[in-house]
């Protein structure tokens, strides 16, 4: 019995040695990924300070990029995702308020946030739409940045975004990479500048992408599952002519502007921020539409 317990207790001892070193790995790896730094190229459009830009920013804030639906209404930030031991996912107050960036961070700092993804000391950033972002032109991405230098001070103390065990694995098996647009944005390829701000086709395009169109509802708009979003999470709507061959313009108003279909059903507005597409004037609005009717139809989900 004496060398059976002892036997036992090697055992024992032994698992826990390797439970010990299995955790270890996870975190010592998850940490790189983490941390790793992401090197980018970009100009540095100069940073308007008239009232004009700023109140360009501030809409492009609102209707177009939609930067309160995760940093608040006073932009003093939040907790996106409490789910630790998944992750507790923060979008950070960026005022210059107690517990804000806005007093440390430079307009390059704001910049390589909006357009690439990257935060301070070049790690990628969690669930900050990039990808979309990227294709703000210069005018826009400074018109942002002035409003955003422009905001009154929020005290607000949040924690930092966090990755417990069940996130630190996924990262690692590269389930979340999606979290992290940074990861796959070029960081070197050249901007093309965006068309006039017209009720056209190629504003509408443009609208689309830094407006996160094309990020919920993927690239060819063909809608499905929603990158960063539980598994469970109801998939984003198919905007193609497949779906919405039927639609007239009005229909499209609606559904934007009241977040109902032409059936009169609502549209989760919990993924669909009807409250900030509102905000977008006539003719934006319409020229979302007239680019929306010239994309491929497409089966939903195709991405």
């Amino acid at each position: 019995p004496r060398f059976g317990m002892k036997t036992l207790g090697k055992i024992l001892g032994g698992l826990i040695v390797v439970v010990i070193l299995i955790l270890s790995t996870i975190f010592v790896f998850s940490t790189q990924k983490l941390t790793h730094k992401i090197n980018y190229t970009d100009s540095s459009p100069p940073i308007p300070r008239d009232s004009a830009s700023k109140e360009r920013g501030r809409h492009l804030a609102t209707a177009i990029a939609k930067c309160v639906d995760c940093h608040g209404d006073d932009f003093g930030g939040q907790v996106l995702i409490d789910a630790l031991p998944f992750a507790r996912v923060v979008a950070a107050n960026i005022t210059s308020g107690r517990g804000g960036v806005g007093a440390t961070r430079t307009d390059d700092d704001y910049l390589r946030a909006i357009r690439h993804g990257i935060g301070a000391g070049a790690r990628p950033l969690a669930l900050i739409p990039a990808a979309n972002y990227w294709h703000m032109g210069d005018d826009d991405a400074g018109a942002l940045v002035a409003y955003l230098r422009s905001l009154p001070p929020v005290d607000r103390e949040l924690l930092p975004t966090k990755f417990g065990l069940v996130g630190r694995t996924l990262l690692l098996r590269g389930d979340l990479d999606g979290m992290f647009e940074a990861r796959y944005i070029d960081h070197v390829k050249r901007r093309e500048p965006p068309p006039p701000a017209d009720t056209t086709v190629a504003y509408g395009k443009y609208l689309a992408e830094i407006g996160g169109c094309t990020g919920c509802h993927g690239p060819n708009l063909s809608g499905g599952p929603i990158p960063g979003m539980p598994p469970e999470s109801r998939p984003a709507g198919n905007l193609t002519p497949q779906n919405l061959g039927s639609w007239t313009e009005a229909d499209f108003f609606r559904a934007v502007r009241e977040g109902k279909r032409p059936d009169g059903t609502a549209i989760d507005s919990t993924q669909m921020p009807v409250r900030l597409t509102r905000l977008m004037t006539d003719p934006e609005t319409r020229a979302i539409w007239m680019f929306l009717k010239t994309v491929p139809p497409m089966a939903a989900g195709n991405r």
